[in-house]
């Protein structure tokens, strides 16, 4: 039977439905009762009379008999129907089933007991239709573009869709928690800008009538809110979308949730203990371990994490010297790793010759992360890749810098903020010029941002993180842990 014959069939129905003066779309509802409240507290509710509504996920009738299965958000119960000869204005009883189909949402008002067969039940001789449904779900749904176009069918033949979308919701809350318990104030920040930095990533544009100009949607919640610390906040973050005009892979979405937060009068060291508290914290709400294992990987947070520093790792690796870089060196290391998967060699090869040194060496730097199961801090990232850190006072080579690794990504980063004006101008200027040349990820030149800074900010820590470690931690690739993946337009 072909969907079109299905839904001609339940509006036959909904018609047949209508004519007997019933409103199959009703905006009232007397629930009072969630379903797991009965499943659970069964010896409670005993012999209590409850009404409960969901979706009717199954129907079976035995001729004066019929059993419902009824799920809501906390789960499933059956609803025991008994045929009784009487009819009741506006609602269904045994012998109306045959107008209800599996999908429609009811509502059912009876005594919880058990069946015969022990079966914990609402015994009532009707229910209420709450929403007719003209489309039926389908028993499987397993073609991945199928399930992300209409997410709302996946969610119900595939509950542990729904499921994860919890989780992620826990997540963020747990994040939430520990920031607020320790002192920093949730600031919503714009998501347009005339100038968009804070990353390295290619961004969006759109266009403001009323202004009559050109917007950025922003990659990075970075500038707002240092411009926050100086105007005199101390300890500020802010949880929402970002865009980042690129390719969509296991680990990036170019619209995204991130999490950046920033605290006066602290560095790079007390960023790292305090955030390896917070990820620890969140792991524990949200899935309650500290143990993983993510694609391949045996992760154990519940540790002290070392750290290893950035220079270090590439030359035991690769003898790269991130000082002073040889880049026909780089591209060699890189076309020796070339994988066919992503381009091929002629364009790989183009690709590398437009590509700034400094990108250069944070590609070969890709290639051991791809390999580390951590969790570990990598500190001290060159100068060059960091245009917003703060350089060492010890090494003015590279910057108070800090990633944690676990399970070959990077799952955050943090610094010691520059607040030295005339520096910031500087490095905005040599970003300028990368991007001019034709790197679309350089940062631009943000006066307004550097004018802020002389006006004074204080010294700060400023973290960030994306919910690409939920995805991580899920076991997931990025589609499968949002609510709505965005996909081509396609109609049908």
């Amino acid at each position: 039977m072909l969907l079109e014959d299905y839904r001609k069939e339940r509006l036959r129905k909904l018609e047949e439905i209508r004519a007997k003066g019933i409103d199959p779309y009703p905006s009232k509802t007397a629930r009072n009762t969630k379903i797991i409240d009965v499943v659970n507290h069964f010896d409670e509710k005993k012999g209590q009379e409850v009404c409960i509504a969901g979706r009717i996920v199954a129907i079976r009738s035995f001729g004066k008999l019929v059993f419902l299965k009824v799920r809501d958000l906390s789960g499933e119960v059956q609803v025991f129907m008994k045929a009784t000869g009487e009819e009741r204005e506006g609602l269904f009883g045994a012998k109306q089933i045959k107008l209800l189909d599996v999908g429609d949402f009811i509502e059912a008002k009876g005594t919880v007991d058990k069946t015969q067969t022990g079966e914990i039940s609402v015994f009532c001789d009707f229910v209420k239709l709450l929403t007719k449904t003209l489309r039926p779900l389908p028993e499987k749904f397993t073609n991945k573009e199928e399930r992300y176009r209409r997410r709302y069918v996946d969610m119900n033949v595939n509950p542990g869709v729904r499921e994860r979308l919890v989780r992620r919701s826990r997540f963020w809350q747990a994040t939430r928690d520990f920031m607020n318990s320790h002192g920093f104030v949730e600031i919503n920040i714009p998501v347009l800008e005339h100038t968009t930095g804070g990353a390295d990533a290619t961004p969006f544009v759109t266009h403001m009538n009323a202004l009559d100009e050109d917007l950025y949607l922003r990659i990075s919640h970075e500038l707002p809110l240092k411009r926050l610390l100086g105007g005199g906040f101390e300890k500020v973050y802010d949880i929402g979308p970002r865009f980042r005009n690129e390719g969509v892979d296991d680990e990036h979405l170019p619209e995204h949730i991130a999490f950046e937060a920033y605290a006066a009068y602290e560095n790079y060291e007390d960023g790292m203990k305090f955030y390896e508290e917070m990820i620890k914290y969140v792991c524990k709400e949200t899935w309650g371990t500290l143990q993983f294992n993510v694609g391949g990987f045996e992760i154990n947070l519940d540790q002290e994490w070392p750290r290893v520093k950035y220079a270090d790792l590439l030359r035991e690796k690769y003898n790269v010297d991130v000082f002073n870089p040889d880049r026909e060196q780089l591209i060699q290391v890189l076309l020796e790793n070339w994988d066919a998967k992503d381009l091929s060699r002629e364009d790989f090869v183009k690709k590398l010759e437009n590509t700034s040194t400094p990108h250069l060496i944070d590609d070969v730097w890709k290639l051991i992360r791809k390999t580390s199961a951590g969790p570990y801090w990598l500190i001290e990232e060159p100068l060059s890749l960091s245009p917003l850190a703060k350089k060492s006072a010890d090494n003015p080579l590279v910057t108070e810098r800090f990633h944690p690794i676990i399970a070959g990504t990077e799952m955050g980063n943090g610094f010691s903020e520059l607040n030295d004006p005339l520096d910031q101008f500087e490095r905005f200027k040599e970003q300028q010029a990368a991007r001019d040349a034709g790197d679309e990820e350089a940062q631009m030149m943000d006066q307004d941002f550097v004018e802020m800074l002389e006006y004074g900010m204080p010294p700060a820590c400023g973290w960030g993180n994306s919910e690409r470690n939920f995805w991580l931690l899920e076991g997931v690739p990025g589609r499968e842990a949002v609510p709505f993946p965005l996909m081509k337009a396609k109609e049908d």
